[in-house]
């Protein structure tokens, strides 16, 4: 099955908690605190692979989660970190956000995204320790790793893409230039899956074509396969246009030709400027002479070439002259360095400041840094609790709650803590 778009969720792993301890060795007085730090939660990495060619186990496993990080251990023992998720995906995979702003394009094989940070790990005891704390009693617990939920979008890459209205044969045409075996039959959207084939012209060249879901009027809104279509042919070098000459069903050959450039150009107005060939097809039915000299002279923006899918004829110089285009294409694609160990970071996701709302006599804190302070915070002991307030303080949390009238006795939510207010 053929799957070329998945939701999934991503999740980071969380950072080990960082660890309250103390040496107590024989002959060694006053050892001091010596806990060590917890280790960092795993990333989430997307891995673009040749290996895959749908997103089909993604469908399965839209739950994306990495190791937590390792608690601390005493004698300053910092714990292990996460280990990172490595997901592959294939080549061409597009990472979107739920608003389908890209976020990252897997266009080349190994390419790597950290889609979902892992948390960073907790400081243990021994970090806190200055000349006026002595033994701190208490330690940092490990951050949450980062979540977020992105929409993962393949867009084939293929050097030549069939354009063509349902039924105009290039299913046909396919399978008579490369090994692929499309699903042939006399009915619309015959091919309901993106097909790919790899044309082989000798002397080691070759390209790789592209047979994607038939157009039909309106197919830019998403009418028929719309969309699911049309997004493919971004990546391609060329698009070979294949117009039946044949104008069975009272169709006319030239207006088929103006009406598939409109629909691509409603979609995305850099396709219409791509390279494009125009393959007159079904030469060995009747009234298809006389068709293709009508087409002919009316049509001076791509070259025309009247072929056969059926028999053959004609295919061999079509082929030739996308195989030229190809090259001429390669030869003015930008060089773009490339790291393979390079890792590509998502953007952080939006960052939310101080926010409290207030209902019946409880207020609700938010925010990225108050809710992070709770999430490390160690409420374990006197020391930990003191250093809690300090943060809230000089994150200004208490003054907002002064301002906003809050009485003794009257409740702070934040996350999943709840406290009671005193002066």
């Amino acid at each position: 099955m053929f799957i070329d778009r998945v939701k999934v969720f991503v999740k980071g792993g969380r950072g080990g908690n960082g660890i309250v301890a103390f040496r107590r060795e024989k002959y060694v007085p006053h050892g001091g605190p010596d806990g060590g730090d917890g280790g960092n939660g795993g990333d989430v990495i997307l891995v673009a692979s040749e290996e895959k060619n749908t997103l089909i186990d993604l469908s399965y496993r839209p739950h994306l989660r990495a190791d937590n990080g390792v608690h601390g251990q005493g004698k300053k023992k910092h714990g292990k970190n996460g280990d990172p998720l490595y997901v592959k995906v294939p080549v061409g995979t597009v990472v979107k956000d739920e608003d389908d702003t890209v976020l990252a394009d897997l266009g080349r094989p190994g390419m790597k995204a950290v889609v979902a940070r892992g948390g960073r790990g907790g400081r243990g005891n021994a970090r806190f320790t200055t000349s006026r704390r002595r033994a701190p009693d208490f330690a940092e617990k490990g951050e949450p790793g980062e979540e977020r939920t992105l929409i993962l979008e393949l867009k084939l890459l293929a050097d030549v893409g069939l354009v063509g209205f349902p039924n105009a044969g290039k299913s046909t045409l396919l399978s008579r230039i490369s090994a692929a075996a499309p699903k042939i039959a006399a009915f619309p959207f015959t091919t309901l899956i993106p097909q790919l084939g790899v044309v082989y012209l000798g002397e080691e060249r070759s390209f790789v074509v592209a047979d994607l879901p038939g157009i039909i009027e309106n197919a830019h809104q998403g009418a028929g396969l719309g969309h699911q279509f049309l997004k493919h042919i971004e990546r391609t070098r060329v698009l070979l246009f294949i117009i039946d000459l044949s104008g069975a069903e009272g169709r006319d050959p030239f207006q088929d030709y103006i009406n598939l450039k409109k629909e691509l150009q409603l979609f995305k107005w850099e396709l219409i400027e791509k390279p494009r060939v125009i393959a007159a097809n079904k030469l060995d039915l009747p009234f298809a002479e006389k068709n293709l000299q009508l087409f002919r002279s009316r049509i001076s923006d791509a070259p025309v070439f009247p072929i056969s899918a059926v028999t053959g004829e004609g295919i061999s110089p079509l082929l030739e002259e996308l195989h030229s285009i190809i090259q001429k294409n390669l030869s003015n694609d930008p060089v773009e360095g490339y790291n393979e160990d390079e890792l590509i970071y998502l953007p952080p996701t939006a960052y939310r400041g101080l926010s409290i709302k207030v209902e019946e006599n409880v207020y609700t804190v938010s925010g990225e840094d108050v809710e992070k302070a709770v999430y490390k915070a160690h409420f374990d002991s006197p020391g930990g609790l003191n250093r809690f307030q300090e943060i809230m303080k000089n994150l200004g949390v208490e003054r907002e709650l002064i301002r906003m009238g809050i009485k003794e006795g009257d409740t702070v939510r934040i996350g999943e803590m709840e406290f009671t207010y005193y002066f």
